[in-house]
């Protein structure tokens, strides 16, 4: 091998003699201990190359199933890793690995979603929406970019002339991030949740934030999913939500929301593109232990065809995309 040639070259130094039996021995034993050494080198190497690549490209695209997100350039070494199971990705089908997961909510998926959010997602979620620093960068991320979703709406609302006095649904309201808000603003807030443990939340939130002798009115937070919420409200406002409904059930649940709103209905979702679709699909192989829930994307053709359907159109878009997270807003208003 050359690399034994080497090594005998370089044991021979400058004397230009062949070596004799023993010499010779020694030089091959060299000789084959730094070429098993290379090699050994060499293997160590690319399997700690590979165990980071799988490691950073599991946990970013284990994000995927969360709702949202774009990855960071700096992934896609990492994704690239994993070309060939890449590749097999889109021939196989996590139907089962889903079946098994709703299995302990009786098959039914609402159900899972339910539990989950009750308990680990509950945990998880309730940390990623709060204040402490003890979560990693990715939910950090995921975090801010729902926090800029926020922003958003209460910015379009102020522009629209407040809400103080107006009466306001947030659909899915989680630990109260708009609600919360919305009441300390003056609104009449009622906001539901399909997990109970997070409707508790958002109430001890709020009253964790209300100022001592405030005039703002306590908003009524309820347990109760989406399909249930019945009423009017002058604006109905679902955040990040529709991203646990698929595709076929949309429509029908956006006309639902929009049969509760008198003057406007505002509604963010994860957008479906080539890019998104594929990132999404390739990280359902890769959840998380505790994760039994799906993830939907939307064309904004189809959310903007269930609108007109309902007597809407959509008059304020925004976008916000981070590393990890990617949500499309939506202001729709009465047609006529």
């Amino acid at each position: 091998m050359i690399v034994s040639q080497s090594s005998h070259s370089c044991s021979l130094g400058n004397l230009g003699r062949r070596p004799g039996r023993s010499e010779q021995t020694t030089v091959s034993s060299r000789g084959q201990l730094a070429t098993s050494q290379f090699f050994l080198r060499r293997k160590s190497r690319a399997a700690r190359n590979s165990t980071v690549a799988s490691s950073s490209a599991s946990e970013v695209l284990s994000q995927i199933a969360d709702g949202a997100l774009a990855i960071p350039s700096s992934a896609f070494g990492a994704i690239g890793a994993l070309g060939l199971i890449g590749a097999a990705l889109f021939v196989a089908d996590p139907e089962k690995r889903r079946s098994a997961q709703t299995s302990t909510a009786g098959g039914d998926e609402k159900e899972a979603v339910k539990g989950y959010f009750n308990t680990v997602g509950f945990e998880r979620w309730n940390k990623i929406y709060g204040t402490t620093d003890e979560i990693s960068s990715v939910q950090m991320d995921i975090r801010e970019g729902h926090a800029v979703t926020v922003d958003k709406v209460l910015n379009w609302l102020a522009q629209e002339g407040g809400v103080k006095g107006v009466s306001v649904c947030d659909a899915g309201c989680g630990t109260g991030s708009l609600s919360i808000p919305l009441a300390l603003q003056g609104a009449k807030v009622y906001g539901s949740d399909i997990s109970e443990a997070m409707a508790n939340e958002a109430a001890r939130r709020y009253e964790a934030e209300a100022k001592a002798g405030s005039t703002a009115e306590t908003p009524k937070f309820e347990a109760k999913d989406l399909e249930s919420i019945s009423g009017t409200f002058h604006t109905v406002c679902c955040i990040d939500v529709l991203i646990h409904y698929p595709p076929e059930r949309m429509a029908e649940m956006v006309g639902h929301l929009a049969s509760l709103a008198e003057q406007r209905l505002i509604l963010s979702f994860a957008p479906s593109t080539p890019y998104y679709e594929v990132l999404k699909r390739i990280g359902e192989f890769f959840p998380k232990g505790s994760k039994a829930t799906r993830a939907y994307l939307h064309r904004e053709e189809d959310v903007e065809a269930a609108l007109a359907k309902a007597g809407y159109r959509v008059a304020k878009r925004e976008m916000t995309a981070s590393k990890f997270y990617f949500s499309r807003l939506f202001e729709a208003v009465p047609a006529s």
